[in-house]
């Protein structure tokens, strides 16, 4: 070796000494690269020189801030992260006063949602969550009917999600187990920190729309644009398991969706289409209650039928259509219940819902930027919004008409389900409604991509009068408002 060539050796491991105290190793490979295309070194002298260096590196994680505090590993296949979302809304009402106390005619202030949680990934193939509900009332996240005094029971904590999913096979099948969101409709599938509206449509009623429960999938994207999931559910709703031991069905749920426009590869548009079935054996419930979307007055409240057993099966069609700042959205849902009840009698009945909205980002925004595997997601402001106002952030403005049909569930008839109501005890003969439909108008303020503030009035036409806690309505009208931050 000559004098050169022994210098050249020289640098090389100083280099590589010193890379490792100055994060230079992906340089380093570079720099004998070089040296050995220059015919300085050899191939052999180089792969000896960068043997046991650039490979073997020790790498360190980092702290990162994108939409919330994230842990990396230095090898990028580990991470954690902090998340939570706090939702303050304010809501009042026009035909409140009169009749006996009701917290759903009530104006007040109310923490709709106070989640806090971490999730994270492990080796690559192993996503974790689990997140709490702080504002749960009830462990269910929900007001129940209120007792005879109108009043809401005292909050509770409430379990949200939990769950590992097992992505071997870069998301094209990916396993998942625990407590997690259904594969079922577009509204629903899409963050409560996301939607269009402060509230979900007649759409996402509980019989219509399965929400987070306990169960398995298989779900993934085999293909661009393309999303599927297979489940099997408890079919009893979130933070509940199975309690009859008579009955032994799961819930099966099968969804299917497509973006035409992501698999023709226009960045500027949305062509999304989808469908959801379900279907499965259950101890005979109710049909889910149905409360305005303006969370007023709980119109629809059917009872039980008698009998062992009830099927249950379910479908929605779903759509998005949206070309740079301006979006076009619905869908339609159907449950049926059917089953023989105690005296031998068979019934069959329907419950059905949709939605049409649209929306328009005033400032410009694509939502093509903010739809991803199958749903919507976070909006990023063109421009964040500044105090002296040279910014605006991002601002939208929408519209929706909602329409709820139980009225095949309104009879007494073969003692199926009925419309018979069961109401708090000590309250006046009530009268509830199976059919309204609901207007809502909205705005939307985004300053940056965590935080969002809403206005909503909302408009709900009754089919017919309701009497709640002797009030008598044909309507309501709610205002409003929702702080949100989310990481």
């Amino acid at each position: 070796m000559n004098f050169n060539k022994k210098l050249a050796v020289a640098v090389s491991g100083a280099v590589l000494l010193m890379a490792g105290q100055f994060a230079l190793a992906d340089s380093t490979t570079d720099i004998v690269d070089a040296l050995v295309g220059k015919g300085i070194l050899t191939e052999e002298e180089g792969k000896l020189i960068s043997k046991g260096h650039d490979s073997k590196k020790k790498a360190e994680g980092t702290v990162t801030f994108k939409d919330g505090f994230k842990l990396n590993s230095g090898d990028g296949k580990s991470s954690a992260a902090i998340i939570g979302r706090i939702q303050l809304d304010s809501r009042s009402y026009s035909n409140n006063g009169g009749g006996t106390a009701n917290k759903n005619f009530a104006d007040t202030f109310d923490m709709r949602r106070a989640y806090l949680g971490a999730k994270g990934t492990y080796k690559k193939y192993y996503d974790w969550e689990v997140a709490v509900d702080f504002a749960g009332l009830n462990g269910t996240g929900s007001e129940t009917t209120a007792a005879a005094s109108g009043q809401a029971s005292a909050g509770s904590t409430s379990l949200d999600v939990a769950y590992l999913n097992v992505n071997y096979w870069d998301k094209k099948a990916m396993f998942q187990f625990g407590q997690f969101k259904l594969p079922y409709s577009l509204e629903e599938r899409t963050s409560s920190r996301f939607i269009d509206f402060q509230e979900r449509s007649f759409v996402n009623n509980t019989s219509l729309t399965p929400g987070k429960e306990r169960g398995i999938m298989i779900h993934g994207t085999p293909v661009v644009g393309v999303n599927y999931g297979l489940a099997l559910s408890t079919g009893q709703g979130k933070n509940t398991n199975d309690s009859d031991n008579n009955e032994d069905g799961k819930d099966k749920i099968a969804h299917l969706d497509a973006n035409l426009a992501e698999i023709m590869g226009n960045k500027e548009a949305i062509y999304h289409f989808g469908g959801s079935y379900g279907v499965g054996d259950l101890t005979p419930a109710a049909a889910g209650k149905q409360r305005t979307e303006g969370r007023g007055n709980e119109f629809f409240a059917p009872t039980a039928p008698t009998g062992s057993t009830m099927e249950r099966k379910r479908y929605n069609i779903e759509t998005a259509l949206a070309y740079g700042p301006v979006k076009l959205q619905g869908e339609y849902g159907n449950a049926n219940f059917s089953g023989t009840n105690a005296a031998g009698v068979s019934y069959d009945k329907d419950m059905n819902a949709y939605y049409v909205s649209a929306s328009w980002m005033l400032t410009g925004e694509k939502y093509a930027d903010s739809f991803k595997g199958g749903k919507f997601d976070r909006i990023s402001p063109k421009n964040e919004f500044n105090p002296d106002f040279s910014s605006l952030g991002a601002w939208e403005l929408g519209a929706r008409y909602s329409e709820f049909d139980a009225s095949d569930i309104n009879t007494v008839a073969n003692g199926a389900i009925t419309n018979t109501m069961i109401m708090p005890a000590g309250t006046a003969t009530t009268t509830l409604t199976n059919k309204a439909d609901a207007y809502t108008v909205g705005l939307k303020f985004i300053p940056q991509a965590n935080a969002r503030f809403l206005v909503n009035y909302v408009h709900t036409d009754f089919d017919t009068p309701v009497i709640l806690f002797t009030k008598t309505t044909t309507k309501e009208k709610a205002l409003m408002f929702r702080a949100q931050y989310d990481f």
